[in-house]
């Protein structure tokens, strides 16, 4: 029996206060993108082309379309907003920066608001930082910052004959067991400037990545930051430098450099929900 007051798990109310709140990082958010020469795009509840992403397709709800093909609702606006601006309205305009405020939805009755911004013109990792940072600012707000490569753990894996569920998990006693002892201090590293203490100890490519780690975490000069190389996100883009803020082990807001539709871009998420709760509780 359902009860005429029952939503279903996982979706969303918002009334009153909550609903003002949502609504006031909405508009902080969408002002500083403006600012910065972002343009608003609202993708399709529906899509044919989600599952190509996805690292768990389990996640995925289905549905048909009319002709009977399959189709989902959206599970990440990252990939439909570079599929649509590129193959779809790539004739009618050559803009490269596109933000959107929109929900996406997890099977089987999830929905998770979301603001984002893509930049579609190469890795802008360091000035999307920039903007959440001032954004938080306005909210009063000063997460820890994490900053990650995932070519890290991918050399590694690769190197090393590793499956990347060992970097997904973290499974730091299988991790050691199975590699050099340097990767004890890529492990323990949390500082820019402890980078250098491993240069002329790790291969060569790896000490590549960890000088863009290092220009990264110089260049934002954002004072609560921590460095964690081996990190490996779970998403199938991301393959670069990546960043993610958070407080109490809730996560705010992700982002990164990645590769789409043969596109160098970057972008991020702001988790409207996960903000709602930290700034109520304060």
């Amino acid at each position: 029996m359902v009860y005429e007051h029952e939503i279903p798990k996982g979706a969303r109310l918002y009334f009153a206060k909550e609903a003002r709140l949502k609504r006031r990082i909405e508009h902080i958010a969408s002002q500083e993108l403006y600012a910065n020469g972002f343009e608003e795009i609202v993708t399709p509840y529906f899509s044919y082309h989600q599952h190509r992403f996805i690292e768990n397709e389990n996640d995925l709800i289905r549905l048909s379309d009319q002709k009977n093909r399959k189709l989902t609702m959206r599970a990440d606006s990252t990939v439909d907003v570079v599929r649509l601006v590129t193959k779809r309205l790539g004739r009618s305009t050559e803009h490269k920066k596109w933000f959107y405020i929109q929900p996406v939805f997890r099977y089987p009755t999830s929905e998770y608001y979301q603001i984002g911004a893509e930049v579609l013109e190469g890795k802008q990792s360091i000035e999307n930082l920039k903007i959440i940072a001032r954004i938080f600012e306005a909210l009063g707000i000063t997460p820890k910052l994490q900053l990650s490569n995932i070519k890290i753990p991918a050399l590694l894996a690769s190197e090393f004959g590793l499956g990347l569920d060992l970097f997904k998990n973290l499974d730091v006693d299988a991790l050691l067991a199975q590699t050099p002892s340097w990767v004890e201090r890529l492990l323990s590293i949390q500082r820019a400037q402890e980078i250098e203490e491993l240069f002329g100890i790790v291969p060569e490519a790896i000490e590549k990545e960890l000088i863009k780690l290092k220009e990264l975490a110089e260049a934002i000069e954002y004072e609560n930051l921590l460095i964690a190389p081996l990190f490996y996100a779970k998403m199938r883009y991301y393959k670069d430098l990546f960043f993610r803020f958070f407080e109490n082990n809730v996560t705010l807001a992700t982002g990164g450099d990645y590769e789409a539709e043969g596109l160098e871009a970057s972008g991020f998420a702001l988790y409207t929900d996960e903000l709602i709760a930290m700034i109520e509780k304060r």
